[in-house]
């Protein structure tokens, strides 16, 4: 039997009445009464980070789930409950004061790998969960180094990870759409240190492309790695799966990243839309090198 809250509740109430007094009886000179912490709006989110590794494992994962809480916190716009498990990924009851999907507002993906632990009626749940319900999805850099014998995942987010043919490099990126929220604080063009993946069964005539490297300016000699042969290596893009908002980027690879302004405003802002709090075209467009 669950004990009774009556003496937890009354010695709270005990404490504001105390507090009260104490407020009301301080000289007009006392130093002003600490504001009260922040309370939950009653509008808040609920995002769902998912940072479990089945294959390589990066040590930016902690760096980018704590940035992600720290956003939604510092904002008021959102909570977010961390795992390294797949658990909560259900529309299961799970008793034990435990949430499952119907909770939350978003799934992010911080650079998850491999195939994780999801069974078949969880599998079901996560897209019914974007796809029906129209609720969000952000994946982060290795969240497209994941899930390749689920086909409807690589559906969803796009594609998946063919190789990073330059590593860790100094990424010549352009901006292809800069109205886009998450992106429109860059510059037309502009350089980051990051590992930009390849993308396979990918094609920009089903996402909008934000953001690319710019063909004109990398190093193609002698690089086995790269597979695509027309030279579209895209940054970030923005989709929708049925009635649910999809944004996936590959930048966020180091632990650096996370400190730079820049990438966490775009996710910031890329959060923010897949919750649906901004607005944002999913339309796909031409490679801007064939416009030339």
């Amino acid at each position: 039997m669950r004990p009774s809250r009556r003496p937890y509740v009354l010695c709270l109430l005990l404490l504001l009445v105390v507090q009260i007094g104490r407020a009301q009886n301080q000289p007009a000179t006392s130093p002003a009464v600490p504001p009260p912490p922040h309370a939950k709006q009653i509008h808040l989110k609920h995002v769902l980070v998912i940072g479990q590794t089945k294959g390589y494992e990066h040590d930016s994962v902690p760096d980018a789930m704590a940035a992600i809480y720290n956003m939604g916190q510092e904002s008021g716009l959102w909570d977010t409950t961390m795992r390294t498990d797949t658990e909560l990924i259900t529309k299961k009851d799970l008793k034990r004061n435990t949430k499952n999907l119907d909770y939350f507002d978003l799934l992010v993906f911080t650079s998850t790998t491999g195939e994780l632990d999801l069974d078949a009626s969880q599998k079901a749940d996560m897209m019914s969960f974007i796809k029906d319900d129209g609720k969000g999805f952000v994946g982060i850099h290795a969240a497209l180094d994941t899930n390749y014998t689920w086909p409807e995942y690589g559906e969803m987010i796009g594609g998946w990870f063919d190789q990073h043919p330059w590593m860790t490099f100094n990424a010549p990126i352009i901006t292809e759409d800069p109205d886009f929220p998450a992106v429109r604080h860059f510059p037309k063009a502009f350089v980051k240190y990051d590992e930009i993946y390849q993308p396979k069964e990918w094609s920009r005539d089903k996402v909008n492309v934000l953001l690319s490297l710019d063909p004109a300016k990398l190093d193609y000699a002698n690089n086995p790695r790269i597979h695509r042969a027309d030279h579209d290596f895209a940054v970030a893009w923005s989709k929708m799966y049925g009635k649910g908002r999809v944004f996936y980027s590959t930048l966020g690879h180091t632990e650096e990243a996370w400190q730079d302004p820049d990438i966490r405003k775009m996710y910031f802002e890329a959060i923010k839309w897949a919750l649906g709090m901004t607005d944002g075209s999913t339309a796909s467009h031409p490679h801007p090198a064939a416009s030339r």
